[in-house]
């Protein structure tokens, strides 16, 4: 398997992803209700900020994921923790599919991962997902996160947790093996 991203577009990507963020599965996503023109909405407003992006996850270049990356000193977590140089935070979302592959999804965090590392000014990934979604905190804690504390944001109780560029090899080898 390949895998690659590119920039999310919010209009022609719209149609696409609807169907993945607003899926039964996605329901840490927090979109279940959410029409087409939310999701354009929602997504034009991460293209319009300068500290957040979006990108469409490939998989031998069939769309199968989304990812999103910020900066966590100014969207997502100001004022719940201390932001260090070199902090990107990040979401993905898999596809969903009515034929699962065991371990694709912990591929895509992988992929989703490497890809954050191989820039080399990002030195630690931060995540804050629910703390009731376990399936998600066995994947970070696969690919090397390391929970710190439980944290409270206005849409969740979220389980804030890091992993460095050290940690995240320890656990999977080294970030260009990874991709």
């Amino acid at each position: 398997m390949t895998f690659r991203v590119r920039p999310l577009d919010p209009l022609a990507d719209a149609e696409l992803i609807h169907p993945w963020v607003t899926h039964p599965k996605a329901a840490f996503w927090m979109m279940q209700d959410a029409k087409l023109q939310d999701v354009e909405r929602e997504y034009m407003a991460i293209a319009a900020n300068p500290h957040h992006d979006a990108f469409i996850g490939l998989v031998d270049e069939e769309p199968a994921f989304l990812m999103e990356r910020y900066d966590p000193s100014k969207v997502e977590l100001v004022g719940l923790y201390e932001p260090q140089p070199g902090d990107v935070g990040m979401h993905f979302l898999v596809a969903p599919t009515d034929t699962p592959v065991h371990g694709f999804t912990r591929s895509v965090i992988t992929a989703v991962m490497a890809e954050l590392f191989a820039d080399p000014a990002t030195l630690r990934v931060v995540v804050e997902p629910d703390v009731r979604n376990k399936a998600v905190h066995a994947l970070n804690a696969a690919v090397g996160f390391v929970p710190e504390r439980e944290i409270e944001k206005p849409e969740k109780t979220a389980l804030l947790s890091f992993c460095t560029r050290e940690q995240f090899e320890a656990a999977v080898g080294p970030v260009g093996a990874a991709l």
